[in-house]
């Protein structure tokens, strides 16, 4: 085998565990209570079986199928940039890679999952399910087949809302208002490779779950299982609420292997209330760029705790800005909440309604610390010139950790230097 061979087959490797590694799974609206069977029931002994609870829930549980649009060019390149440069080796895997994105299977069309949350017809999928469809037909268990509207959309939570092309008043099951805890029975239910009403159950196995897909990442994590095709089903508890949708799983195989991620209820029922209003969603802004609290960031304000988020730029005339934030202003709360991290931040803020004024607690200039900012080779409000300069200012540190602003490019970082040794 010549070296070429080999590298192209060591790269299509690790590209194929690239789309495996963290797999979608393609394949306040306040749900006020109504004459509808699916309302709460009494939470179900799992001991004796999930029949009863299979039985209430699945006529409300819809297999998603979907015909996508031609790619266009714009979203043909829309790749990570990772992998740009393996694409201009190797084009023919351009469309694979593209069709894994819109859930695999045939080109042009993929299968996914949903639920009816309305008893006039509305239903909740995924983003990744729908997006780009040219059409979208849902199946009920029972059989019946329905034309779907997409309402609205939003890839930052990979939500979508759909309406069902009927006059007719549907099963429906309900949000969950309560929040889920680890070692919760959950109960899954979907279209996993094209097999509809497939039911799983396990537990809810931890919470708060970042796996790097959008900037308001807080999945639970759930061992029922869950495959390509439960993209959009619902994850109910024992009474027959929805705590959350199956979005995605970690898995080096393409199967199950416990380790799946769900939406959670909470932030489905803000994002459907948007989009049944108005077809996409509205979210607080600061226009800050902030980053988090590290244990040597916390030591060098003065914090008791690694926490909160850090303002490292502020945008030109941005609110955050025009209410007298400024840079190098540590937010350790917001409208009374407290805020573990940058993430926890950018959800609370999206949370808010444009025009909310809010209060925000801030350390600024905390005591018994030295902050010493790097910005265009400024240092404490000096020009340097030179390293040595820099070095001279680190030095007057006198032992205490310093916080440094660097830039590079629009981005701004904080960053920690170590105690001067000398």
């Amino acid at each position: 085998m010549n070296p070429t061979s080999r590298t192209a087959r060591s790269v299509m490797k690790v590209f194929a565990a690239s789309l495996v590694a963290s797999t979608l799974l393609t394949g306040a609206i306040a749900i006020a209570p109504q004459a509808s069977a699916q309302g709460v029931i009494e939470a179900i002994d799992p001991t004796k079986g999930f029949a009863p609870l299979v039985e209430h829930v699945m006529p409300s549980v819809v297999s998603v199928e979907v015909k996508y649009q031609p790619a266009s060019a714009e979203n043909a390149d829309d790749i990570p940039p990772q992998m740009r440069e393996f694409f201009e080796q190797f084009p023919q895997f351009r469309e694979r890679f593209n069709d894994e994105r819109r859930g695999g299977g045939q080109r042009g069309s993929a299968v996914g999952s949903g639920f009816v949350i309305s008893a006039d017809g509305y239903v909740v999928t995924n983003n990744h399910v729908v997006s780009n469809a040219s059409t979208v037909k849902l199946k009920f268990q029972g059989g019946a087949e329905y034309d779907a509207k997409v309402i609205g959309t939003d890839a930052k939570t990979d939500l979508a809302l759909l309406k069902i092309d009927s006059d007719k008043t549907f099963d429906f099951v309900p949000l969950t208002s309560k929040d889920s805890k680890v070692g919760d029975w959950v109960m899954a239910v979907g279209n996993p490779f094209g097999l509809g009403g497939t039911v799983t159950a396990g537990i809810v196995s931890a919470r708060g779950r970042d796996i790097g897909s959008g900037p308001y990442d807080d999945y639970l994590q759930i061992d029922a299982s869950i495959n390509k095709g439960n993209s959009g089903g619902p994850a109910f508890n024992l009474e027959g609420e929805v705590v959350g949708v199956n979005t995605a799983i970690f898995s080096p195989s393409g199967g199950s292997v416990g380790i799946g991620f769900a939406i959670p209820a909470a932030i489905v029922k803000d994002v459907v209330e948007d989009l049944k209003s108005s077809g996409a969603v509205t979210r607080g802004y600061l226009g800050v760029q902030i980053q988090p609290v590290t244990e040597d960031i916390a030591e060098s304000l003065g914090l008791e705790k690694a926490e909160g988020a850090i303002i490292s730029n502020l945008t030109d005339k941005s609110p955050a800005g025009k209410a007298g934030l400024k840079q190098g202003d540590t937010i350790v709360k917001a409208n009374g909440e407290t805020i573990e991290d940058a993430k926890d931040l950018s959800r609370t803020v999206a949370n808010l309604k444009p025009g909310t004024k809010v209060p925000f607690e801030i350390v600024r200039d905390g005591k018994a610390q030295t902050i010493v900012e790097l910005v265009a080779l400024e240092v404490a409000g000096d020009d340097v010139s030179s390293p040595g300069d820099v070095d001279a200012a680190l030095k007057d540190a006198k032992g205490k950790k310093v916080l440094l602003l660097v830039r590079s490019g629009d981005r701004q970082t904080y960053i920690t230097l170590p105690r001067d040794q000398g």
